[in-house]
């Protein structure tokens, strides 16, 4: 996709008159397309008008106006019980990271005084349900809460079997518990919520929650196909919510559809822009960062390098950050210049990425020093390679002291130094059987583990790594066995489309590489950059 043309997307985007109020949420500001929600509470008339936008906010994670929006509903009236549910729920965001020690006592605090409130068994029962979770907050941990909660709602859907709300709000916890089982193959909670979501989507195709849900449920390569008719429609129902516009691209990402991915997250970036200034935030909201990560990955694929590299050089003009601390903030900034270094080949410039301080979400930083290991294994810079081996097992020990949500970046950690020790004992201790071993186990875990929702996928695949290591050790037919198998995990995706078939000639097979590099020259069409791979393609595909 061109600059001229994404630009004109993102145009396209801000100028586009809003529609009209009958066209959007029935109880919105005139204009404001939020999407269709019907949650039916025993509070005053205007209270309750405003307590289903604040809902149709928090089903597309849009914090921010969602806890304004719920303190609308409270201005109205105080007693409405479901506005503290509100508030707490916003506070708590499900599918990224636990609230901190403040967010919890407020959450808990709030929930509290909305249990104190509620009017009918079916409001109690929802103000208990966030209230276990934030209950005993500083000794249970946050999967112990999350399951107490799922317990709660599960109670709470089958004493309330016409209440969609209940449902859906089930279906995402389920989400949750499977996202916190990360190596569970089965996708079990997912494909439950699965069952659940899409009855009611196709009951009620314009709430927000359930498009968004059912692209949350099925974002794993094996069931990813099974979320593309929501992620092509949750964009028409929340127009106006930059988080709506680039969940689609998980999907797509996922399934290699490189231009709905990048239309996706340019329409989101553009909104997200909005936002900041609207705010005056003076700062890069993360929401952003997340597209331009996701932006910048799909860039890449195509071979428009240009595109990428304007993202990286803003990413590297950031000196502010929208709510300090994000993890999303803090991966994103990480990722994007390791992604364009390492995805082009260019090992001297990723051993020479410079490492961004992120104290309290320190896989952000491991994601440069692995980069930087790659680059210097590659460019043959031994002292420099464990230099960045010492600082991953650093990282990851400390990871595994924290425990807590930092377990799961503790294992990606791990198996960054395993990759890395591998193209170690190549270049280094030329011990290509311990090289090939440890290659191969990080890849294998890899293939096991579910990616973070804050990741379009890891800065380079395991699998893929493993392809190349494979080819360095002459081992040709091995290594077009990897490649596929990464694309297996990642269609589309460039370098192992060409790794498979630089692997599949060298192994003698050309004309199935021939076909293989023409599918790779496809994909490339429109690329701007001045990869040596391209030139290579188009030597193999000329000689006779």
């Amino acid at each position: 996709m061109t600059t001229m043309t994404r630009l004109s997307f993102a145009l396209t985007f801000v100028l586009t008159p809003a529609l009209t109020a009958q066209e959007s949420h029935d109880h919105a500001p005139a204009g404001e397309r939020l999407g269709r929600v019907v949650f039916p509470i025993s509070c005053a008339a205007p209270a309750r008008q405003r307590f289903e936008r604040a809902v149709a906010y928090l089903h597309s994670f849009w914090y921010e106006q969602a806890t304004t929006a719920f303190g609308d509903v409270v201005a109205t009236d105080s007693t409405c019980a479901m506005a503290y549910w509100g508030r707490a729920m916003a506070l708590w965001h499900l599918l990224w990271t636990p609230p901190g020690p403040t967010d919890l006592a407020a959450g808990l605090a709030t929930a509290e005084h909305g249990v104190g409130l509620a009017r009918t068994p079916r409001e109690r029962a929802y103000l208990e349900a966030i209230a276990t979770y934030y209950r005993d907050y500083q000794h249970a941990d946050p999967t112990a809460r999350l399951l107490a909660y799922v317990g709660k709602m599960a109670a709470l859907q089958r004493a309330n079997p016409d209440d969609r709300e209940a449902a859906i709000f089930y279906s995402l916890a389920l989400i949750a518990v499977g996202q916190a089982n990360p190596t569970d193959t089965t996708f079990a909670y997912q494909q439950r919520a699965d069952s659940i979501l899409e009855p009611l989507y196709k009951l009620e195709p314009q709430h927000p929650g359930l498009a968004h849900y059912l692209i949350h449920a099925n974002d794993v390569p094996p069931l990813a196909s099974h979320g593309l008719y929501a992620a092509r429609h949750y964009a028409a129902i929340a127009p106006d919510v930059p988080h709506a516009l680039h969940m689609p691209s998980h999907t797509f990402t996922l399934l290699g559809l490189w231009d709905e991915a990048i239309v996706s997250n340019t329409r989101s970036a553009a909104a997200a822009q909005h936002f900041e200034q609207a705010q005056h935030l003076n700062a890069l909201w993360d929401q952003r960062a997340h597209d331009w990560d996701y932006l910048v990955y799909a860039d890449l694929q195509l071979g428009e390098d240009r595109a990428a590299k304007a993202i990286v050089d803003e990413a590297a003009g950031v000196t502010a950050v929208y709510p300090a601390g994000s993890l999303i903030n803090e991966y994103a900034l990480a990722a994007i210049p390791a992604r364009f270094a390492l995805e082009r080949g260019q090992w001297p410039e990723a051993a020479q990425l410079a490492v961004r301080p992120a104290p309290q979400w320190r896989a952000a930083e491991a994601i440069t020093h692995f980069a930087r290991a790659l680059g210097e294994a590659r460019s043959g810079d031994p002292v420099g390679l464990s230099r960045e081996i010492t600082a991953l097992g650093q990282i990851a020990e400390g990871l595994r002291q924290a425990g807590g949500p930092q377990t799961y970046w503790a294992e990606q950690v791990k198996n960054q130094l395993l990759v890395v020790a591998a193209w170690s004992a190549l270049v280094v201790s030329h011990d290509t059987g311990a090289a090939l071993g440890q290659a191969k186990a990080a890849a294998d875990v890899e293939d096991v583990t579910a990616k973070h929702p804050v990741t379009p996928g890891p800065v380079l695949p395991a699998r893929e790594l493993y392809g190349d290591l494979l080819i360095a050790a002459g081992r040709y037919t091995e290594a077009a066995n990897a490649y596929a198998m990464s694309l297996q995990n990642a269609p589309r995706r460039a370098r192992s489309l060409f790794g498979l078939a630089r692997a599949t000639e060298l192994s003698g097979d050309l004309t199935t590489a021939r076909g293989r590099y023409r599918e790779y020259l496809t994909l490339m069409e429109q690329a701007d950059g001045d990869r040596p791979e391209l030139a290579l393609a188009r030597r193999a595909l000329a000689a006779r």
